[in-house]
């Protein structure tokens, strides 16, 4: 992936960078027929400021971009990032067939487990036979003799 105008760019330090932006803002500083000074101006930057930018000794983000809309050139600080033309949600939903679903077991497939439904404990339940719904027996009472319910 190198440009050949560019260079290997992802061999490039941090310094090597730059001094290319500056490069590029010195050029388009010229081409534009500006002085140092009067672009300094129009940008609301110091002079020494813009001549850090322009010679790679470090520059603040604010400055670059105070610069490059001095220049009429902001346009360039669209191209660091492409626009996205694909929504990921839209390709997301595109590849997505059918809903995720739950997997329900049917209510006779705990029998397979080992635990019997009421059907199959000897028949139907007497309402209040220890279920604690209702009247039962009463509470159970010990008196120590291992004598049971009274």
């Amino acid at each position: 992936m190198t440009d050949p105008q560019n260079g290997d760019a992802a061999r490039r330090s941090t310094v090597e960078w730059e001094a290319r932006i500056g490069e590029q803002v010195r050029a388009r500083r010229l081409d534009e027929g500006l002085d140092q000074i009067s672009l300094a101006r129009l940008a609301d930057v110091s002079t020494s400021t813009l001549q850090s930018l322009e010679n790679g000794r470090g520059s603040t983000l604010r400055t670059l971009v105070r610069v490059l809309r001095a220049l009429g050139a902001e346009a360039a600080l669209d191209t660091i990032t492409p626009t996205s033309t694909v929504s990921p949600l839209d390709l997301f939903r595109a590849t997505a067939t059918s809903p995720r679903r739950r997997v329900y077991r049917a209510r006779g497939s705990r029998t397979a487990r080992g635990v019997r439904d009421a059907s199959q404990r000897g028949g139907p339940r007497r309402p209040g036979a220890g279920d604690g719904d209702g009247p039962g027996p009463g509470p159970v009472t010990d008196d120590g003799q291992g004598a049971g319910p009274r």
